[in-house]
């Protein structure tokens, strides 16, 4: 069964400092949020959006291996926060747009945006953890959705499917590709399992900005144009629901719960277009990520 306790919203701890001596984006003390255009690196912008996505990656390796049953996602953020800080990273979700967590922890029927509390999670629930380092002017952004504990069957080909879908897409982007490839290579692979992907949150542009122009559909838009330009950076972040594509805000203001309560996945890597293919960025030194890496298995 798929169907597992509703997930309540708990109560948030406050704010997690950051160091003086760590940089932080222009939008904490009030500066530009965005839109902006879309990224398109040099040697050395490109040298510096590496240096924060392998951070990014290394932070939710760290946060994912604290998860376990009884833990809450208060803990999973502390445990991140401290890992961002000690690789001299400022958290960008801390204070965007007023979010006040320096990850996302989205449980079980929450699609996204979900902010870590005191909600202990419990054998069987999925959680992603949505990480953004920002480092040397750079955010690297990447998402990873965690079994805890002994989960069903069927939730965990679920997050599979999900994990595997992201990769599919990556595979499709290639300079002058159409945008749009990136969806029309997930979607027939998503429907035969009879999932659905849900179409108002997708990938972005990332870099200097956070969250920076193209939108990256992952259904698809026949009226998307755009093109994969060499050297854009972007996110490759499609969410996958065991059943509706429909959603609700929680009274948090951020949490976005699936209507029929039950389990969705995501998993994202932060990516830029190359000269003939595409390359990963939120991988660690070493090359491993909880996303998983080209080829397709």
């Amino acid at each position: 069964m798929l169907e597992r306790t509703p997930v309540i919203i708990g109560a948030v701890s406050p704010r997690r400092a950051v160091p003086d001596s760590i940089v932080r984006p222009p939008y904490v003390s009030g500066g530009r949020i965005g839109p902006g255009a879309a990224q398109i690196h040099d040697p050395e912008s490109l040298a510096a959006l590496r240096e924060a996505c392998r951070i990014a990656a290394e932070v939710l390796i760290e946060a994912a291996a604290a998860v376990a049953p009884g833990v809450t996602t208060d803990h999973i953020d502390a445990v991140a926060h401290a890992a961002y800080i000690a690789r001299g990273a400022y958290p960008s979700t801390l204070g965007y747009r007023g979010f006040p967590k320096s990850i996302c922890t989205s449980v079980n029927e929450v699609i996204c945006h979900g902010i870590p509390d005191d909600r202990p999670l419990q054998a069987g629930d999925i959680v992603n953890i949505d990480v953004t380092a920002y480092r040397s002017g750079m955010h690297g952004d990447t998402s990873a959705t965690v079994l805890v504990g002994d989960v069903e069957a069927s939730t965990a080909k679920l997050v599979e499917t999900t994990r595997l879908a992201t990769l599919i897409g990556i595979a499709a982007i290639a300079p002058g590709r159409p945008l749009r490839a990136i969806a029309e290579a997930i979607v027939p692979y998503v429907d035969q399992f009879g999932y659905d992907i849900i179409s108002e949150y997708g990938g972005h542009g990332i870099g200097r900005v956070f969250h920076a122009s193209p939108h990256v559909n992952h259904t698809i838009e026949p009226r998307d144009r755009a093109l994969l330009k060499p050297w854009m950076s972007i996110t490759v972040e499609p969410m996958i629901t065991s059943g509706v594509s429909t959603f609700h805000q929680g009274h948090d203001g951020w949490t976005e719960f699936a209507d029929d309560g039950l389990p969705s996945a995501q998993f994202e890597h932060t990516v830029v277009v190359t000269d003939s293919g595409v390359e990963i960025l939120t991988l660690t030194s070493d090359g491993r990520s909880l996303v998983g890496t080209l080829p397709l298995p």
